[in-house]
């Protein structure tokens, strides 16, 4: 047995933990250069197309801006998915985050307890979907549909499925403010992309996360506490969730039950595209972080030269498509080499 437990441990160590770089050596990913000449060709089709306001100071601005809620989601759900789960209650952990956030009675207590409430419901909105999912041993699908439904129906009880302004103008002039001339959300999306980089790259809890996804009984044997594991990782996702619904709070100025609507699906096929597999054990935040700039940069095209969004929701549909048989083929290739 114990043969066995020290050949499983190897294994385990072998194929779900990341390589170690070696000094300042750099190795080129094919499929990251790839997504990064897909992202590059979408912002040439845009400034062909609308030459006069693509590369634009503004619209550049507003590119960003709208990627920087999704992509703090698209963080968390990296996190979720290397971990081998997945999360489809994202959205409406923004949406129940951002009504609790902007009730009257949470902003009477002024912008800090705002913030403090928009982080707290929805890190444990995503602990008690990690709960469910690794002590409950719930299937990830069904527990955090049944998070998406009641999260949804919760905010809809406490905001009586009104819109809630914000009026606290300390909370407004901070987020909605620029600092050296960047705007705010976009350095919150900055910052939290660059310690969840750091965090899984860099950090035992990182590494943890990988050998979960790949191989979660080897995982065990070796010695990782994989349901508390698994409980954090969700907590980062409902966490990244909790700043997600102040960045969308910020630029609309109101909470309500329908924001965060679809976060979970354009969060999902970001981590896709970027290269991450359903199945777990691999993935980049990097490779995420491109996904959401194509999805935002396509959308912002078609916004610009006022195309109907089925055709829109078309073309997502197909590059989502491509990028599942681009990885199935990715990992048969893996899986016959080795």
């Amino acid at each position: 047995m114990t043969d066995q437990a020290e050949s499983v441990r190897t294994e385990a160590a072998v194929e779900t933990v990341p390589p170690k770089k070696n000094g300042f050596k750099f190795t080129a990913d094919p499929r990251l250069l790839g997504l990064t000449g897909v992202l590059v060709i979408l912002c040439v089709v845009g400034q062909v197309t609308r030459p006069d306001q693509f590369f634009t100071d503004g619209n550049i601005s507003t590119i960003l801006r709208l990627a920087a809620a999704i992509g703090v989601v698209s963080v968390g759900m990296t996190f979720v998915i290397i971990a081998g789960g997945i999360d489809l209650s994202v959205g409406s952990i923004v949406a129940l985050s951002s009504v609790w956030l902007t009730t009257l009675a949470t902003q009477s207590y002024g912008p800090w307890v705002m913030i403090l409430c928009g982080l707290l419901v929805g890190l444990g909105c995503g602990l008690v979907n990690g709960i469910l999912v690794s002590y409950g041993k719930i299937v990830p699908f069904i527990a955090t549909l049944a998070m998406y439904v009641s999260a949804r129906g919760l905010a809809e009880r406490i905001s009586g499925r009104r819109t809630q302004v914000v009026s606290d103008a300390g909370f407004l002039e901070f987020f909605r403010g620029d600092l050296l001339g960047v705007p705010v959300l976009i350095w919150m999306f900055a910052l939290v992309f660059a310690v969840g980089w750091v965090v899984l790259n860099r950090t035992t809890f990182g590494r943890r996360t990988f050998a979960v996804g790949g191989n979660a009984e080897a995982s065990r044997l070796a010695g990782i506490n994989v349901k508390r594991h698994t409980a954090l990782v969700y907590g980062v996702a409902g966490l990244c969730c909790g700043i997600a619904a102040l960045m969308v709070v910020a630029r609309t100025t109101a909470g309500a039950s329908t924001n965060g609507m679809l976060y979970e699906l354009d969060a999902i096929a970001a981590v896709v595209i970027g290269g991450t597999l359903l199945t777990g054990g691999r993935g980049s935040l990097i490779g995420t972080l491109i996904g959401v700039l194509i999805f935002t940069v396509l959308s912002n095209i078609f916004t610009l030269n006022n195309l109907d969004t089925d055709i829109q929701n078309i073309a997502k549909g197909v590059i989502i498509v491509l990028a599942a048989l681009l990885q199935f083929r990715s990992v048969k290739k893996t899986k016959t080499s080795t």
